[in-house]
């Protein structure tokens, strides 16, 4: 039995999101909506769909649905699409602020709801294959920039990219964290454009991290430092290289 699901929202992301629900055997997309009523009809009749303006008018007709909408609107409509007793994946990052990420999580478990995060670098080959190869890890460098885009600059950079490699470090290191020092800067928004971090965990391991969206080119890099070798992963290739000293 097929899954019925939505896509809320119908930008640069969510027209993926719809387009990869519409290859899926085990999905049916039944609707794309956006306020914007020309761009879900384009991407609804691309994927042969239906289109929307109002996410609460498909809530009767889906079983699930994929939020990809601006961050400051994540909170209201997911937690109206768990309350409705549907199953959502949600963009990364999850809300705005932490109270509001906790909220939806203790409604999704009062609701039994599943409420998943978009955090794809999980499921990025090169990471899984990392995975296996970390056996030690004592300093690790992350850097996450792009080009200015004119999206998801409602959020500063922090939310916007470089969660995505503080999701994959913390999962990567075993061990609570110690310190965190952090230093942001904004330049094209009033947001932080251009962010670094450094973070000490208890068992010693240290990790820098830079995010920026107003670099020259886009580049996706994970370095790791281990005992025995150094490892280098290209996020956009998924390709990994290793050194053995």
């Amino acid at each position: 039995m097929s899954v019925k699901v939505a896509v809320v929202g119908a930008g640069y992301l969510g027209q993926h999101h719809a387009r990869v629900y519409s290859e899926l055997e085990d999905a049916e997309l039944v609707g794309v909506v956006d306020t914007d009523v020309e761009r879900a009809e384009e991407v609804a009749e691309k994927y042969g769909s239906t289109a929307y303006s109002n996410y609460r008018d498909i809530l009767g007709n889906t079983d699930a649905l994929s939020i990809v909408i601006p961050t400051t609107s994540h909170y209201e409509v997911t937690l109206d699409c768990i309350r409705a007793g549907k199953d959502v994946l949600v963009e990364k990052p999850i809300t705005v602020n932490l109270d509001e990420a906790s909220e939806l999580i203790r409604e999704a478990e009062r609701m039994d709801s599943v409420l998943q995060v978009g955090h794809l670098e999980r499921y990025n080959p090169g990471v899984i294959a990392l995975s296996h190869m970390i056996e030690e890890p004592r300093f690790i460098e992350a850097v996450r920039v792009s080009p200015f885009l004119k999206r998801g600059d409602d959020v500063d950079v922090t939310l916007d990219l470089m969660i995505h490699d503080i999701d994959v470090i913390l999962s990567i290191v075993p061990s609570p964290i110690k310190t965190i020092r952090a230093a942001g800067f904004s330049f094209i928004t009033e947001r932080i454009d251009e962010a670094r971090a450094w973070i000490d965990f208890d068992n010693g391991t240290a990790a820098l991290l830079t995010a920026s969206r107003m670099a020259g080119e886009k580049q996706r890099r994970l370095k790791i430092f281990q005992p025995k070798s150094y490892m280098e992963l290209d996020y956009q290739r998924a390709e990994i290289r290793r050194y053995y000293h």
